[in-house]
């Protein structure tokens, strides 16, 4: 592995052997339901809680990407995941029931990314052979969480998003003969960024500089400019937060009309028939059900050979808000590649 800034390259290149996604209903109406794993037709996802629904997501992502690698559960060696609830306990409860050595990681929604970047480097450097990387969320957890019940039937401005039901996790092995899934080719790690936005219900314009500050760490690290990607997509800055992210790279003189520059937010809905979304999608989920089902599809399609997922996380908490805190907010970023 080569640390330069911000970012580390991967020497070996660690393969991404099989990864699932596994969503609910309202993610099943939109464009990328054919690439989902697994699509429930309800909201409770057949349980008595909304945490325990959450949870389920998570563990059904967890087994579908172990079958889908070809390997056993106990070939597995370590498991990195996270959420957003309070002690990440989807991620915690899934991982009792996989049974592997567990790492707890909070990124809040870049915490796809995180866990990705983590258990790539844990490869890459030999500290392990096969790492498990997952994460998940729930529509009506986090609004029960961080704004009000759902059956509160609280209204909600424009610039709000909608938290993507949906789970996404990925198996990460050594690169070997016969592997042909998206190399990880290497990982940008953000800084937090806090440019003073305090409205819980503007995640996109919270969280834009610190995309942008991700997206410029990367290639000022790499040398690489935005026509080197296929597909630049940044984790859930919705119709708010894109255009503040593509401006502010603008300014610092990448051109991002280059390449295709888009947001999981936007893909995983149809805002124009699906209105309760209003600005589009957001949560753990969003970027790990985007990037594990419809991402990695089409790169094993041959549709994509050159992606960076540039998941965008807000780190506010219900306190902090109440308490008239501005919301700090971070991205990370890992560069996927197919082999020639």
């Amino acid at each position: 592995m080569k640390l330069t800034g911000q970012t580390w390259e991967f020497d070996t290149r660690p393969v991404l052997i099989g990864s699932a996604a596994v969503v609910g209903p309202d993610e099943g109406q939109g464009p990328l339901s054919p690439d989902f794993d697994y699509v429930y037709d309800n909201l409770e996802i057949n349980e008595k809680t909304w945490e325990k629904a959450e949870r389920r997501l998570l563990e059904q992502a967890a087994q579908l990407a172990v079958i889908k690698s070809g390997l056993d559960k106990e070939q597995i060696q370590f498991y990195v995941g996270g959420d957003l609830m309070n002690q990440i306990i989807s991620s915690t409860f899934s991982a009792r029931k996989l049974g592997v050595p567990y790492l707890g990681v909070f990124g809040a929604c870049s915490t796809s990314m995180e866990s990705l970047a983590i258990s790539a480097l844990m490869v890459d450097t030999g500290a392990a052979e096969r790492v498990m990387a997952g994460t998940g969320s729930h529509n009506c957890t986090a609004e029960k969480q961080f704004r009000y019940p759902t059956e509160y039937g609280s209204q909600k401005p424009p610039t709000a998003q909608y938290t993507v039901t949906g789970a996404g996790c990925g198996v990460i092995a050594k690169g070997g003969q016969g592997q042909t899934g998206p190399r990880i080719a290497r990982a940008t790690i953000g800084r937090i960024m806090d440019l003073g936005v305090k409205d819980p219900f503007n995640m996109g314009a919270a969280m834009a500089p610190a995309a942008a500050d991700t997206i410029a760490a990367h290639f000022r690290d790499t040398g690489l400019s935005p026509d080197y990607y296929d597909l630049i997509v940044t984790g859930d800055l919705a119709s708010v937060g894109l255009p503040i992210a593509q401006e502010l790279l603008e300014k610092e003189g990448y051109q991002m009309d280059e390449t295709k520059f888009g947001d999981c937010g936007l893909m995983i809905y149809n805002r124009e028939k699906q209105k309760a979304v209003l600005a589009g999608g957001s949560g753990c989920g969003c970027s790990a059900a985007v990037t594990y089902g419809h991402l990695v599809k089409r790169m094993l399609q041959r549709e994509l050979h050159k992606v960076l997922v540039v998941a965008t996380g807000s780190l506010h908490s219900p306190l902090s808000v109440q308490q008239g805190e501005s919301i700090p907010c971070i991205a990370h970023a890992v560069a996927l590649e197919m082999e020639d």
